[in-house]
């Protein structure tokens, strides 16, 4: 990361074609219009299964993938113009139904199916484990399953897995069919010259495979229930602060094992992307405690976090340096500046946090640094389009006046000056290079239900867009040079 470099930030759920963005054609058809546009990097949103509301960030398992992103054959391919989470979910069953039996009735592809099962044994056991139980007992919290299974008995969980021994074998084989295509995905991406960037929630949902199977890592109860959760403090934006309800992390058992788990998570994470956004990186230095049943986040306070052990754990353990992106934002204080700054980590600089009065706000362009990742918005954020319509009319002026512009045009405005910056990331969400209005919206934090759903239309990964965007990329520096033919993604 310490070349300019510009990346298009876009979850797979929003590619076009059919019920849900997939893993088949359209998202190798997105790896040209990646070359064509001079980036070299994707950016994405969490692959795990998504959990409840749909959010990418609170997911059934932080090892898994998620199976409604996989390309079956024969499914429909008319294209839905947002995502329907629970009619993808049922077809998505009935493919996979078909595709369990389709393999296991393939002698080369059942024997494959084997080592693949073996292979990732260490996660994929509890996940599938969990998914099934999770489905046979209707969708309720593994809190509220019957003792037995919630409590792992040894003799309970035998009898399950031969009761439910074709469930098991299903949600298995969607796991190998996701990592399958996904590699296949990954390896269209390099060969356009385009690196991975994921991201990794900081916290994992209380319903989880990984509370359930790894309750000894957390902060419960001896029912299963968190002790404390967590969440962020009061500020300007959010006078009661932000309650999340993820359970905490019990740091010390954590670092008996020396990180081993958070070693696996990363392990599994960087055999799917390049480069990794970690998300609330000040959690790491210190996070915000709440008593489980404060109805507010008012309540909590302050906890040192890990610090720089745990990364170092995780470099000794994978036997190399770890290409993180810090998710810096929010209430920062100078313990995680000197973290990040220990690690050497980017941090990042929203533009459009950028336009208070302070000319000394660290998002305006003149004051970032090149060990930084620059962005016009995040998945977070209000399209371009829409901030600029709807922020006071001082601010607005403030936009124009600093990037000396009408504000016509303010997306492609907005993202010249992010590719101008200094910072050696940029990296714009698709919406802003399509100049979308709030319907373009992919999350709106706090809003329960409408969330996660945008999706391009097959005619929006144009050619206009991308001879725009690479003649900006090309302009600022941005482009990698060509070794052989193919632009370097690492």
């Amino acid at each position: 990361m310490n070349e300019r470099r510009a990346g298009i930030l876009l979850h797979p759920t929003s590619l076009p074609g059919g019920d849900v963005g997939t893993l088949g054609a359209a998202a190798h058809d997105f790896a040209r219009f990646l070359a064509r546009c001079g980036t070299s990097i994707w950016q994405i949103l969490p692959l795990q299964p998504v959990g409840v509301g749909d959010s990418p960030y609170a997911g059934t398992s932080a090892f898994a993938g998620n199976t409604l992103l996989i390309a079956h054959p024969g499914a429909a391919t008319e294209h839905a113009p947002a995502v329907d989470y629970d009619a993808t979910r049922r077809r998505s069953d009935e493919h996979l139904r078909d595709a369990t039996d389709r393999i296991l009735a393939d002698a080369v592809e059942r024997s494959a199916f084997e080592a693949y099962c073996q292979l990732e044994a260490e996660w994929l056991d509890d996940y599938v484990l969990f998914a099934t139980a999770r489905e046979a007992y209707e969708g309720r919290p593994w809190t509220e399953w019957p003792a037995a299974i919630r409590d792992r008995e040894s003799s309970a969980i035998a009898a399950f897995r031969r009761e439910h021994a074709a469930a098991i074998a299903r949600h298995a084989v969607g796991q190998m069919l996701f990592d399958r295509q996904w590699a296949a995905v990954r390896a269209s991406m390099h060969g356009h010259g385009v690196a991975i960037l994921g991201d990794i929630p900081i916290f994992v949902a209380h319903d989880s495979a990984d509370v359930w199977s790894r309750r000894d890592l957390f902060l419960l109860d001896d029912a299963g229930q968190p002790t404390a959760v967590a969440g962020v403090p009061p500020d300007y934006f959010s006078p009661t602060g932000q309650l999340w309800g993820n359970p905490l992390y019990d740091w010390g058992a954590l670092a008996r094992t020396d990180y081993a788990w958070w070693t696996a998570r990363l392990r599994r994470t960087l055999s799917h992307v390049d480069l990794i956004r970690l998300d609330h990186f000040r959690g790491f230095a210190a996070y915000w405690s709440i008593p489980s049943d404060a109805p507010t986040a008012e309540s909590g306070h302050w906890v040192r976090g890990p610090g720089v052990d745990l990364f170092r754990a995780m470099e000794r353990a994978l036997g190399r340096s770890l290409p993180i992106v810090a998710e810096d934002l929010g209430t920062i204080t100078p313990d995680v500046h000197a973290l990040r700054e220990e690690l050497g980590y980017p941090g990042m600089r929203i533009l459009q946090f950028a336009f208070g009065d302070d000319a000394r706000n660290p998002y305006l362009p003149h004051n970032h640094e090149r060990t930084t990742a620059v962005y016009t918005g995040t998945h977070d954020n209000d399209t371009t389009v829409s901030w600029f319509a709807t922020i006071g009319e001082q601010e607005r002026h403030r936009v124009r006046s600093y990037l000396g512009v009408d504000g016509a045009d303010i997306a492609w405005e907005l993202t010249r000056a992010a590719l101008a910056s200094v910072a050696n990331l940029a990296i714009v969400p698709m919406q802003d290079l399509l100049s979308l209005d709030a319907s373009g919206r992919m999350n709106t934090p706090g809003r329960l239900g409408g969330n996660w759903s945008w999706r391009l239309t097959p005619d929006q990964l144009n050619d206009g867009v991308a001879d725009r965007f690479r003649d900006l990329v090309t302009l600022y520096g941005r482009r990698l040079a060509i070794n052989n033919g193919q632009e370097n993604p690492k």
